[in-house]
């Protein structure tokens, strides 16, 4: 807070503005290591925002202080439940990170083959094809074959 209780001070609102900065900045990386990162600061950035929402004062305690005097309990509620949200997500990268470090020497996210096709088909200004349905199930190359290939093989094998 300020010296007159009016606000939070300017280093804390700049405190939130460069956590948050640099968290979404470092989102848009492709590396996963620096994506956790990232994921860490905007969370930390976001619970002091939350924080700073909040009334400052004397601990929440009935009886203690005035109810007029008290900090509000709300946004501390939030930062502690935001906190235990952003330790489960921190976890899930952190281990997705691994695995693929563990199975590709590299923990940078690959481009998806459709995003490719989409590249190329920009970079040729060309419209995917419309569709117009009133195809049958069977007769929808756009559809998805609902059975494993497994199930597939083996009924082949079969015939």
């Amino acid at each position: 807070m300020t010296a007159n209780g009016t606000g939070p001070a300017l280093v804390l609102v700049l405190a939130v503005g460069v956590l948050v900065g640099c968290g979404a900045i470092l989102l848009l990386e492709r590396s996963l290591t620096r994506i956790l990162l990232g994921v860490i600061l905007l969370g930390n950035g976001v619970n002091l925002l939350i924080l700073l929402g909040g009334r400052s004062g004397a601990a929440p305690v009935v009886g203690t202080v005035a109810v007029d005097r008290m900090s509000d309990p709300l946004p501390q509620a939030m930062v502690l439940t935001a906190i235990v949200i952003t330790f489960g997500l921190t976890a899930f990268l952190l281990a997705v990170a691994y695995r693929s470090w563990y199975l590709t020497g590299d923990d940078e996210v690959p481009d998806d083959l459709e995003d490719r096709q989409i590249i190329r088909r920009a970079e040729r200004n060309e419209v995917a094809t419309a569709d117009l349905g009133g195809e049958g199930p069977d007769e929808d190359p756009e559809q998805v074959d609902p059975e494993p290939a497994r199930r597939r093989l083996r009924r082949g094998d079969e015939a």
